[in-house]
């Protein structure tokens, strides 16, 4: 399950890096996805290796992105 673990460092790579060119904070972004601060910051840093296909949903609403360019 290599690939897994690699496509969601991935995500957490784009949640980080298009949150940081939007300018929103970590705290900003848990707010405006409803999801828990602490899972925003598990997320990135790799704590959470998989996180639920609906958290990463909300995360991309937030971000007016698509899933598909979390997982580019």
């Amino acid at each position: 399950m290599a690939t897994m673990s690699n496509e969601i460092s991935t995500i957490a790579k784009n949640i980080r890096k298009i949150r940081k060119k939007k300018g929103i904070s970590q705290d900003k972004l848990s707010k405006l996805a409803e999801v828990a601060y602490n899972t925003i910051i598990k997320i990135e840093s790799g704590a959470i290796h998989n996180p639920t296909i609906e958290t990463v949903q909300k995360i991309a609403k937030a971000l007016d992105i698509s899933l598909d360019e979390l997982t580019k």
